[in-house]
């Protein structure tokens, strides 16, 4: 029992560090604050069961009897660590696959096997690339058919290319992006959604062009920023991506004509860059969809009325544990929009893993694009 009690402490002090450290990545904070955070966080996990070992060994009920600080922080920990993990993990299991779901089909293709060896390249984190079980170059390309409520009749089967998180930086080599985005292209999208990080290194935003080129859509393609471009010059990267006729949004919003009927496309790039959209001209009864590199603009989204958000940045958790799941990200929310489809009325929200990161690191969880096509109805 003592031992239980030992660990489930410790399962406890690590999730509310982890807790706080999510919310924290989820500000407009400067870059090496949030890595003095995450140092910080990183050192209090691993001096937290050595400190809990030489003041009370495995024998629990001292904690009562010698500091009621400790005892009171313990006891915190045991309800974290002993209740809301299990249960908030048990919930996730149960949860039941969105009804407007209507098919999830996906196609994992082996870059380096494709390639004929590991498209590491000469970034800063090359030598994580090569730790054994990491599933970088493996890329899960889905094509999910979801009922939209709401969605005009003419645009029945509009397809939608979901695109996030590149990180350029050395690491995958370019020849991973390029075989990616010819796989991309194939799939002939009528519109492109593009949500944030393009680079990782003002050097690699002069990848930009020669691999977004390689896409191809029917009618337009769409950006926003996320944070890791606020990092690298955004002005310079939306000047790039606009030789393209890439539509990047920033935070404004652009109608056009889909099939005959118009469309909003609103792009939202806070927190990291402000002020945020100003949707006070914008027409209130036509069809909106959001690009936000961050789904924790989705209260904005629902309060605006916006039926269709796209978002990133979370990486689905890059390292994700068996039976637990994801631990580190990025977000107000936590894990709670880490990736996938999660119906939200009036909003649809659809949060890609994300192509690659900064750390080339990814367990049980491959890099991912998709593909999504919109139905009117669900038969």
């Amino acid at each position: 029992m003592n031992f239980i009690l030992f660990c489930g402490a410790w399962v406890g002090h690590m999730a509310l560090l982890v807790f706080m450290l999510n919310r924290w990545y989820a500000l407009a904070l400067p870059r090496l604050t949030l890595s003095g955070f995450r140092a910080l966080v990183a050192l209090l996990i691993l001096a937290f069961p050595i400190w809990l070992w030489a003041t009370f060994g495995f024998h629990m009920s001292l904690a009562w009897q010698s500091n009621w600080l400790a005892a009171i922080y313990l006891t915190i920990c045991w309800i974290i660590g002993l209740g809301l993990v299990p249960g908030l993990t048990l919930s996730r299991w149960l949860k039941k696959r969105p009804r407007v779901l209507l098919s999830n089909h996906t196609r994992t293709v082996n870059i380096a096997r494709d390639l004929g060896y590991k498209p590491i390249g000469r970034g800063k984190y090359r030598h994580v690339a090569r730790l054994p079980g990491n599933e970088v170059f493996q890329v899960d390309f889905a094509e999910r058919t979801l009922f939209v409520p709401g969605f005009p009749k003419e645009w029945d089967g509009l397809t939608i290319l979901h695109l996030s998180d590149l990180h350029l930086a050395g690491t995958p080599a370019r020849e991973f992006y390029e075989k990616v985005m010819d796989e991309c292209r194939a799939w002939n999208p009528d519109l492109v959604a593009l949500t944030g990080d393009f680079v990782d290194s003002d050097y690699h935003r002069r990848w930009i062009v020669p691999l977004l080129g390689r896409l191809h859509w029917r009618i337009a393609a769409f950006a926003a920023l996320g944070n890791h471009d606020y990092w690298h010059d955004p002005s310079l990267i939306r000047r790039r991506l606009r030789r393209l006729n890439i539509h990047v949004l920033g935070n404004t919003w652009k109608q056009i004509e889909v099939r005959g009927v118009p469309l909003v496309a609103i792009g939202h790039e806070g927190p990291w860059f402000r002020p945020g959209p100003d949707l006070s001209n914008c027409p209130p009864d036509v069809f909106r969809i959001c690009l936000s590199h961050t789904p924790d603009n989705l209260g904005w989204a629902r309060a605006n009325n916006i039926r269709l958000m796209l978002s990133g940045h979370n990486h689905g958790g890059q390292i994700r544990f068996p039976l637990i799941g994801s631990v580190f990200v990025p977000s107000l929310y936590g894990r709670q929009y880490d990736g996938g489809l999660f119906e939200k009325p009036p909003t649809l929200l659809h949060v890609t893993r994300g192509l690659a990161g900064k750390q080339p690191l990814r367990f049980n969880c491959k890099p991912e694009v998709a593909k999504l096509v919109l139905c009117t109805g669900k038969s």
